[in-house]
């Protein structure tokens, strides 16, 4: 890497929209670039990115030092906060635990990935959980399904309700008790292949096993944080059927949502980009000589989200997650593209 580049990733880094909502000084980056030039190398060879700075396309150069590298200081931030905190308030140490809320398709798997690759080349030991590895076994979700039988939001996987609250409270409740070199915490996987595609959960001893310390916890999903309306019949408004989805989400407030010490917020302009979204990652499975679902499945399984995503997103992003609080967290809209848009309109709701 010459100064050259070095100044140039410098400058480059410096223009980003995010440094606002990150906490971030464009001059502190010009007049000491040595991190963003060493974690951008990372990123680059983790993502399998053209070797050099001259070489990155204009969409990885914006994903890699516009977007992945900001998000990745503010976990820092946030983590050191959390840190000092708990030690000003004679609290013992616990894992920070860092929602991400983000619509499907929107990159959210490979951000997490990433996070969790920085972190630990910082010396962070940071461990990420889905909250798609909580649902119900296939048996109690066809239950779920048998006794709402009208309600086709609630038929398969998905919507608040077909996940298992208690095993996702356990789990986190664990992850933020792992403050010695002797923990160990089980994680529940959820294998989507199984029942026909339907899914269930994989047998516990393939879960895997995080030992000792725990640092940071990454806990991402598609409605984290939703805030449930107080009357059902508001949301009811939007699909009737949401009304029984309703109810459901109140108890993901305290039971999931209440472990979150920072927020991040994947905003999108339209709910609609998932369309586009599953159908790509579906056609890259097909090329792949995978199952994939053809345009017409697709729609239908994207189509089971759209009325909780037009119910609870304008509050979300108006008003912040579930258990948000000042300070804590932050919003960053992406377009269809998955890139950063260059106009944020709010570093938090």
């Amino acid at each position: 890497m010459t100064d050259s580049d070095a100044g140039a990733i410098a400058e480059y880094s410096a223009q980003g929209p995010l440094l606002k909502q990150c906490g971030l000084q464009a001059e502190t980056i010009r007049s000491d670039p040595a991190r963003w030039v060493d974690l951008g190398q990372v990123l680059s060879t983790n993502l399998g990115l053209s070797d050099g700075w001259n070489a990155l396309s204009e969409f990885d150069r914006k994903r890699v030092y516009q977007y992945y590298l900001p998000v990745f200081f503010y976990v820092e931030q946030q983590l050191a906060q959390h840190k000092d905190g708990r030690q000003h308030k004679d609290l013992s140490p616990r894992p920070l635990v860092f929602g991400i809320s983000a619509p499907q398709g929107s990159g959210k798997s490979t951000l997490v990935e990433q996070l969790v690759a920085l972190l630990k080349h910082t010396g962070v030991t940071a461990v990420d959980v889905s909250i798609d590895d909580f649902y119900l076994t296939f048996q109690d979700q066809q239950a779920l399904a048998k006794s709402n039988p009208e309600n086709d939001l609630v038929q398969v996987r998905g919507n608040a309700g077909s996940h298992d609250v208690e095993l996702g409270h356990s789990t986190l409740q664990q992850l933020t008790s792992a403050t010695s070199e002797s923990s160990e915490v089980a994680i529940p996987r959820y294998d989507k292949s199984q029942q026909g595609g339907r899914g269930d959960r994989a047998p516990r001893d393939s879960w895997p096993v995080v030992r000792g310390v725990v640092d940071v916890v990454l806990f991402e999903g598609w409605m984290l944080g939703f805030r449930p309306a107080n009357d059902d019949n508001e949301v009811a408004a939007v699909n009737p059927n949401l009304a029984t989805v309703n109810q459901l989400l109140r108890r993901y407030v305290a039971q999931w949502d209440s472990f979150v010490d920072a927020w991040l917020v994947i905003k999108v302009a339209d709910p609609k980009f998932v369309y586009t979204w599953r159908q790509e990652a579906e056609t890259r499975m097909l090329a792949k000589g995978k199952r994939g679902m053809t345009e017409e499945q697709v729609r239908d399984f994207v189509n089971r989200y759209m009325p909780a995503y037009e119910a609870y997103l304008p509050s979300l992003y108006a008003s912040g997650p579930s258990t948000a609080k000042p300070g804590h967290v932050v919003v960053v809209e992406l377009d269809s593209s998955r890139t950063v848009v260059p106009n944020q309109h709010a570093a938090e709701p």
